[in-house]
């Protein structure tokens, strides 16, 4: 994943380059993600909840439009122009996590009974959105966490994501799908546990940020990640061939899978950044 650099660096500056290029690769991924929030929410609207339903699908177009217009803008565009793009998007990104924390609210008070939309899925859709709208703020102020802190930070963010993935899975299989659901099951309670870990090494910063314990740390989720993300890719090639019994629509399938890359490739690129940065035998500081 190019652009990932920036927010890898000890220090807490970003380059022009880095800066335009860690930009948009947050927005072409994270609005399209947004955008397929909106699709997800409105599926699990009652009939009745037409404002509801309008305000979706304004969303929808929104990030739309921000997802087209992040295609057009290039790596050699004036960092000024992804400057204002940034704080429009952020914006936006604003706007849509009101909106799900409303509808969770509106849920959680039991004004929308037969709604289709769990509470965790509707918290889950909302973490993401400020999970990127704070992102595009610590572009802006060309402040982003330093190697160590941000190891631990993301993947306590994605670990969370995960094991949700894996309940909603679970859930929205057909309960006769038994050896299914079950292994879903399994990679929920795997990824409960790693990010319990991963709160434990949170909670002992600044001692535990050394490079072993972080190198190992990646190793376990690792090879956690890339288990869940195979799963994924098959069931939702099962999905997309109707070859299972389930709820979940075929572009959920696809989500929940791309989000799993993208953790690995976050992996990958904290490893290979954890590697060169530690000092080699012989060689001073």
């Amino acid at each position: 994943m190019r652009g990932d650099e920036s927010f890898l660096h000890a220090d807490t500056g970003v380059t022009s380059e880095l800066f335009v290029e860690r930009s948009l690769n947050e927005i072409r991924f994270w609005s399209r993600i947004m955008k397929e929030h909106s699709l997800f929410l409105k599926l699990g609207f009652r009939a009745e909840d037409t404002q509801l339903i309008q305000e979706a699908n304004q969303f929808y177009k929104l990030f739309e439009q921000i997802e087209q217009t992040a295609h057009v803008l290039t790596n050699q565009t004036d960092p000024e122009r992804i400057r204002r793009f940034n704080t429009e998007v952020q914006q936006a990104a604003t706007s849509i996590y009101m909106f799900k924390r409303k509808v969770l609210g509106l849920i959680l008070t039991c004004k929308m009974p037969g709604a289709n939309n769990f509470p965790l899925l509707v918290d889950h859709v909302s973490r993401e959105a400020n999970y990127f709208r704070k992102r595009l703020l610590e572009l802006n102020e060309g402040k982003l966490n330093a190697l160590p802190d941000a190891i631990i930070k993301e993947n306590v963010f994605f670990l969370r994501i995960m094991a949700d993935h894996a309940k909603f899975i679970g859930h929205l299989l057909d309960p006769s799908e038994r050896k299914l659901v079950d292994i879903a099951r399994n990679f929920s309670n795997d990824f409960d546990q790693l990010l319990f870990q991963a709160k434990d090494l949170e909670s002992m910063r600044p001692q535990s940020q050394t490079v072993p314990l972080l190198d190992q740390f990646l190793d376990q989720n690792r090879v956690s990640v890339s288990s869940l993300r195979d799963f994924k890719k098959t069931a939702r090639d099962l999905i997309e061939q109707c070859r299972i019994k389930s709820i979940i629509h075929p572009l959920l399938a696809d989500h929940v899978f791309r989000e799993a890359d993208r953790f690995l490739e976050i992996i990958d690129m904290f490893d290979a950044h954890l590697t060169s940065s530690t000092p080699q035998p012989g060689n001073s500081n």
